[in-house]
């Protein structure tokens, strides 16, 4: 440990450590903007200064190591002003319609204007040339919003490996964005959104569909059901005050309910039919000799990566579509049909953790007899914003219950897809019922749960050693993959999500704030506890054991795989061209 002085108390910090992180370990706080905790540590934008006695100038405290005897000071006139001159700064150049922005009252840099007391335009002139660009399907660049701290870079490389963000030119002329300032859509962006969830204003945002959707519920002659996925109920009470983690099931039905939707489902049912594909596909691989391992295909990031950085590996991809999708097509198909609803006329919403499930409802792969599958994908983050549009006071609802003809029911194997390795043990939990021949009562496969790294597994089952692995981004899958391509893989069977922690943790959650994540609160493990929660709360917790879904194979389907489960639920991929 090392002694030194803050603001003139004594304090003991670890060796190595920073000025900020010394700090925050004593509860002294120090503004920050650029600063993520395990994603950048560049002094960018140097808010963070600090005087440093015998220093000859101010030093940047996310950066500067402490040492025996130091002492500094946070709130020195000096640090004071500098500070509010770097933020001074940042506004000159910096659009600021705060009014019509999508992060107005969730901006950082409206946070930190206000702490450090900026009051007024204190530079005026000429403004960096700005790039507009909402060319691809899920996210929106506003380089007008820019303060140029480098997050979005840090996070695409660090989290992703890809590096589609980086700095543009030099001084004044400096701006983030793809390689010449290409569009997103014309660059290997997987449309992750990781970018979008640390961007600390709104220079990155998801596009936003939410007055298409309005549009659809005032419209007499659509018949509008919305779908929620598993890890929206984690989450979506973040938006209105309420602790993270907070799980909030019947509130947001009550509140789509208000919103005017005619049927309010949840894509665990979709996800309980991607187990069934999914599952007899994994069989049927494993015991006819096909391509193994086979990879899950439930996250259209992920897809979308490897279409770009992997084509010679989509046959190691499951065909199954996603559950949202699956789900899409039997609406449109054998609810039309029980209901005497006209296909064209059901409109069909999806409330998703994901930014890249926008692109996914328009891959022509995804399209059966005319008609995608999905026709709107609001995130979280739109959801919330429906919500209060509609003028619902989220925290006082009532619980109800989604609407439970044909498709009410749901398995605890459904609701932990939502996060990391969820959707590899619902998988096996299907799977070994199917290889025994029997009702297995141990069904919790925690070797492959957690939010953090990668999660291996060897699982005895019907005398057979099965190999399984789960990754979440692709800086941890990707040495899978080029083991895979090396021919030296061990693996029968691997989950691979686009988002680190899965779903709980998509590119449309509610932003967490940089507080929050510096100060190492686990977020992410905290919205996956409460989907393993409702897991064991709930009476069915395999997928095959879904009564409703065995209807829907009675009644229509025949079984798993077959040919018209082919036509509806499952789907082709392509080699896609990198910049």
């Amino acid at each position: 440990m090392v002694k030194l002085k803050i603001n003139n108390q004594e304090i003991e910090a670890a060796e190595g450590s920073t000025i900020l992180e010394a700090a925050r370990a004593n509860n002294i706080h120090i503004p920050t903007l650029c600063y993520l905790k395990d994603l950048t540590g560049t002094g960018a934008c140097r808010v963070c200064q600090v005087e440093v006695k015998g220093a000859r100038n101010l030093c940047a405290a996310c950066i500067y190591p402490i040492s025996e005897g130091m002492e500094v000071y946070t709130n020195s006139k000096k640090a004071l002003d500098a500070r509010r001159g770097v933020v001074e700064l940042m506004l000159s150049n910096h659009s600021k319609n705060c009014l019509q922005c999508i992060r107005n009252n969730n901006c950082e840099l409206q946070r930190l204007a206000a702490q450090v007391g900026v009051r007024e335009d204190a530079f005026k002139g000429e403004k960096t040339k700005p790039t507009f660009d909402d060319a691809s399907e899920g996210i929106v660049r506003d380089t007008s919003k820019c303060v140029l701290c480098g997050r979005c870079v840090s996070a695409c490389e660090k989290i992703q490996g890809l590096g589609v963000l980086n700095y543009i030119n030099r001084g004044f002329k400096t701006s983030v964005g793809p390689v010449f300032d290409l569009s997103l859509k014309d660059v290997n962006c997987m449309q992750c959104g990781q970018c979008v969830n640390v961007c600390p204003v709104g220079a990155l945002h998801e596009k936003e569909t939410i007055h298409e959707v309005i549009e659809a519920l005032n419209d007499p002659s659509k018949h509008v059901i919305v779908q929620t996925a598993p890890a929206i109920r984690a989450a979506l009470g973040e938006e209105f005050g309420m602790p993270i983690g907070t799980k909030v099931t019947g509130k947001m039905v009550t509140a789509l309910k208000l919103c005017g939707f005619d049927r309010v489902y949840d894509t665990d049912y979709g996800a309980d039919l991607t187990i069934m594909e999914e599952g007899n596909e994994f069989l049927h691989r494993i015991k006819k000799g096909g391509v193994l391992p086979m990879i899950t295909s439930c996250s259209p990031g992920w897809v979308n990566y490897c279409e770009r950085e992997y084509p010679d590996l989509l046959d190691h991809l499951s065909s199954c579509k996603s559950p949202h999708m699956m789900f899409g097509a039997i609406l449109k198909s054998y609810y039309a049909e029980v209901k005497g609803i006209d296909p064209k006329d059901i409109y069909v919403v999806s409330i998703m953790p994901c930014v890249a499930k926008k692109g996914e409802i328009n891959k022509k792969e995804n399209v059966h007899d005319g008609m995608q599958d999905v026709d709107a994908v609001l995130t979280t983050r739109e959801c919330a914003r429906l919500i209060r549009m509609f003028g619902i006071d989220f925290a006082d609802l009532k619980d109800s219950e989604f609407d439970q003809d044909m498709f009410g029911e749901y398995s605890g194997a459904g609701v932990i897809f939502g996060t990391s390795g969820g959707v590899m043990e619902a998988a096996l939990r299907t799977v070994a019922d199917i290889l025994e021949n029997k009702e297995l009562k141990n069904i919790e496969y925690k070797a492959v749960r957690g939010v953090e790294g990668l999660k291996e597994a060897t699982l005895e089952i019907a005398g057979m050693e099965i190999h399984v692995a789960v990754a979440h981004s692709m800086k941890i899958a990707k040495p899978l993959l080029d083991d895979i391509r090396n021919g030296v893989s061990k693996y029968h069977f691997i989950e691979i999500m686009g988002c680190p922690g899965g779903c709980i943790n998509g590119g449309g959650m509610p932003y967490v704030s940089a507080d929050v994540r510096n100060s190492g609160f686990n977020y992410k493990a905290k919205r996956a506890a409460a989907l393993y929660a409702e897991d064991e709360e709930l009476p069915v917790r395999k997928s095959h054991e879904n009564k409703q879904i065995q209807a829907l194979y009675e009644n229509y389907l025949g079984e798993p795989n077959s040919e018209k489960a082919h036509h509806l639920l499952h789907t082709t991929y392509n080699k896609r061209e990198r910049f």
